[in-house]
């Protein structure tokens, strides 16, 4: 009876299964499952053996899965006079069982962390050809047929865990208990492996562009959910710009500890590309030497505006304004926005309105973002503005800032020193983030 292709395996599963030469008899039983990930990180090189009578200290040997064959009884064993090699002595390889079951990983698309229990394993037949299963005839499992051996998927739910409990009974006992349960599983593509190791060359690394496309606050719960060797290792793969964004969103103890490994030249890159607001309540939170070393790594024109902010209490609209927002003079037409806009090089997503001062920085006008892209583009923008300016002094209490928002339904509030220039701007999601922080 032939084996078709694609058929389902797994970790569990094949964990000890025997694998045989070509007279039948047994050489020795799988320990491992070897992938090289430089070179195919879908599919398992090799089977480690623990060879038949070899001691307990005795080195492992590999079983290609390319020397291998699938007998008519759905056992292994190697192609004519394959033999196993001895491992290397060094550790090069991605181990599915150490380094896989059991370990955290990032489920990209719940965006969640959820811990390993098995690896669903398939396999699947090459021809000489090289096509799969194309020169089999019929895509059979059978000793015609070159053996590749696939990682299709991880099992993070119940199932994988029973399996795994039950190992060494009899398959059909074990698929009875564990058919009981709800399958949940991540594909293997959708799978980055969180390395808390440096010097481990062979772990999977965490896709940027994924994590890129997480919302800030979804990449912070993430972090929040990790071990701390974890956390760490995440969070130091991460560049500056997203790293920049899942501090902001995080707890200001969570902050201390992902970044306490980090040099202050590190830091410092992170910081310039936080909000200034966020960044000045950060340094605010550490030590004055460490802070100190921090603001000296940066850029000299973000080191001032941070600076600039973290004269004030936390607990007061100067704590809580940013420094980006764009202002115009007041013969600034719709075209000069459009262009101030293109050039802002902060997080357009926070913008809502364009400022208006004179010759001295005083707030003479607010012109909603949607109004001046309406309007036509030689506009003045002194045309546009809004009847009524709400505003307030830079020492406004945040309770103040909160009552204010709430009573003329604000979206950005700009902050005014004493001579009533524009110091800065208050945006909702500053609030907020200040109402959740406080409750």
């Amino acid at each position: 009876m032939t084996k078709h292709a694609h058929q389902m395996t797994s970790v569990s599963e094949l964990m000890g299964a025997p694998v045989k030469d070509a007279s039948g008899h047994v050489l020795g039983h799988v320990r491992e499952f070897a992938v090289c990930p430089p070179e195919d990180a879908n599919h398992v090189r090799a089977l480690v053996l623990k060879l038949a009578g070899a001691s307990r200290t005795a080195r492992h040997s590999m079983a290609a899965v390319a020397d291998l064959e699938m007998t008519s009884a759905g056992s292994l064993r190697m192609r004519g006079a394959a033999t196993p090699k001895l491992m290397p002595e060094g550790d090069s390889f991605l181990m599915l069982e150490r380094d896989l079951l059991d370990q955290q990983i990032i489920d990209v698309h719940g965006h969640k962390v959820v811990r390993v229990n098995d690896v669903e394993l398939v396999w699947e037949a090459v021809g000489d050809g090289g096509l799969d299963g194309t020169d089999c005839g019929v895509k059979e499992l059978s000793e015609h047929c070159t053996l590749s051996l696939r990682i299709a998927e991880v099992e993070v739910g119940t199932r994988g865990a029973i399996r795994r409990l039950l190992k060494g009974l009899p398959a059909s006992a074990v698929e009875r208990a564990s058919g009981r349960f709800r399958t949940s599983v991540i594909p293997w593509d959708f799978v980055d492996l969180i390395d808390r190791d440096p010097s481990r060359r062979v772990r999977l690394k965490i896709e940027q562009d994924r994590l890129a496309k997480m919302h800030p606050s979804d990449l912070a719960d993430i972090l929040e959910e990790l071990a701390p060797a974890e956390r760490q290792a995440l969070f130091t793969s991460l560049d500056e710009g997203i790293a920049a964004e899942a501090l902001e969103e995080v707890e200001p103890r969570m902050q201390k500890a992902l970044t306490e490994s980090l040099d202050s030249e590190r830091i410092a890159g992170i910081v310039e590309e936080m909000d200034p607001a966020a960044a000045a309540d950060f340094l605010a939170e550490l030590p004055d030497e460490r802070s100190e070393a921090i603001l000296g790594e940066m850029d000299p024109e973000e080191r001032q505006n941070v600076e600039e902010l973290l004269e004030f209490s936390g607990d007061s609209a100067a704590g809580e304004m940013t420094k980006d927002y764009i202002s115009l003079g007041q013969g600034a037409t719709v075209d000069d926005a459009v262009a101030a806009l293109r050039d802002f090089e902060g997080d357009l997503q926070t913008l809502t309105h364009i400022f208006i001062v004179d010759e001295q920085e005083v707030l003479r006008g607010v012109v909603p973002l949607v109004t001046v892209l309406l309007a036509q583009p030689h506009s003045p923008l002194a045309g546009l503005t809004d009847e009524h300016i709400v505003a307030c002094d830079i020492h406004a209490s945040a309770k103040k800032v909160a009552e204010l928002f709430d009573k003329y339904n604000l979206r950005a509030l700009p902050v005014l020193d004493t001579k009533k220039k524009l110091a800065g701007v208050i945006y909702a999601e500053q609030v907020i983030a200040q109402l959740r922080t406080n409750n």
